[in-house]
């Protein structure tokens, strides 16, 4: 399999000869990891737990997650799943990697597409399941939001989209994703809504796919499906805690397929990912972080505040000239547009992950202030 080298080794690569000043401590800005503590009572859940280390845990996952996992979209969203319509992963990265080879794996010629610029798992994933990649631009000129092309989608079996989205911080509103949703249905292709940042908002809560399938009228979410983690929500990406839901006759066969994986979340980390997904409190300290972030961003760099995510995606002239000045003068690493990218449009783009402290993160946007136009 010829896999495109991951975003952070292009970093490293582009980077490697050039020696920063050390008048400035290192900062990096690149990777879209929370820096903040995981809260303490999830901390201390895991530890009561510890002793059931001697114990497999389940492909489906015990019922303890899987209700604190389906009362989150019940409580977020307002929609009601069935345990048969919910599968709690290990993470999402590995659901988004595998779940295509298992969709497209009986497919002669499969056809996947996806929102670009991407999360590089998406890649891979249709690189695995040897599928023609077709891309769903997100540009300038469309608000980096996803347009619905017939010609396009009527050949697809699968396809992804983002949003809220990484790296964008686009968001698509309920009227938006519903056509998304009628579309799945229309050209018969399986639509994933990866979540992700569905909690990481600044003022109103971004819809989710589900909602927006029962507003078409597909309450049974045929050809819908989500991904969702914890990773953001409760800056607990050690917990590999995360959940597809959607489509239960699709999920019914997934599910026998993940028994050979082995990839089941230990009970420890599944109690304390269940008390985390039933706590709100926790997750709104999080976001008043981020929106003071955001304010910060747009006090010393003028730039607008996104609906959600965590990221500031930042116009440049260069991205790559920019990322390597910026390194050399002031010690401070930021991910170029176009290693999230294919093609050459997101190349006057940065991404900025404004994942540390308030103090921090003013210390790193008054570093690229002076580089911004």
């Amino acid at each position: 399999m010829d896999f495109e080298a991951y975003p952070f080794e292009k970093l490293t690569s582009l980077l490697r000869d050039i020696t920063p000043k050390d008048s400035y401590s290192p900062l990096t800005l690149t990777i879209g990891e929370p820096q903040f503590q995981t809260p303490d009572f999830i901390q201390q859940e895991l530890k009561s737990n510890s002793h059931l280390l001697n114990k497999y845990p389940k492909t489906a996952g015990e019922a303890i997650l899987r209700n604190a996992q389906i009362g989150f979209v019940k409580n977020r969203f307002g929609v009601k799943l069935e345990d048969e319509q919910i599968i709690p992963t290990f993470g999402t990265r590995e659901v988004l990697f595998n779940f295509p080879q298992f969709l497209l794996f009986d497919i002669k010629e499969p056809v996947m597409a996806f929102t670009n610029p991407f999360y590089q798992i998406y890649e891979g994933a249709a690189i695995a399941s040897r599928a023609k990649i077709v891309h769903i631009n997100l540009t300038k000129e469309n608000n980096f939001k996803a347009e619905i092309n017939p010609e396009i989608l009527k050949n697809c079996h699968l396809v992804i989209i983002n949003f809220p989205n990484n790296p964008t911080t686009s968001t698509l509103n309920l009227s938006e994703l519903s056509k998304w949703a009628k579309a799945a249905q229309d050209y018969d292709f399986v639509l994933i809504n990866d979540e992700c940042y569905s909690e990481i908002y600044t003022s109103s809560p971004p819809p989710s796919l589900l909602e927006a399938s029962i507003a078409v009228g597909n309450s049974e979410f045929k050809n819908i499906l989500v991904v969702n983690s914890i990773s953001k929500r409760s800056s607990a990406p050690g917990l590999r805690s995360g959940f597809i839901a959607g489509d239960s006759e699709i999920l019914k066969s997934y599910m026998k397929y993940r028994t050979y994986i082995g990839c089941a979340t230990p009970l420890p980390l599944q109690c304390a990912s269940a008390i985390a997904w039933g706590d709100e409190a926790h997750v709104e300290k999080n976001r008043d972080r981020y929106r003071k972030n955001f304010s910060l961003a747009q006090e010393i760099l003028g730039c607008d505040i996104p609906e959600s995510t965590f990221y500031i995606w930042l116009e440049v002239e260069d991205d790559l000239e920019f990322t390597k000045k910026l390194y050399k003068e002031k010690n401070l690493k930021l991910l170029p547009g176009s290693f999230l990218s294919r093609g050459n449009f997101n190349t006057k783009h940065v991404r900025i992950a404004l994942v540390e402290d308030e103090a921090k993160t003013k210390n790193a946007l008054l570093r690229i202030k002076k580089y911004v136009k």
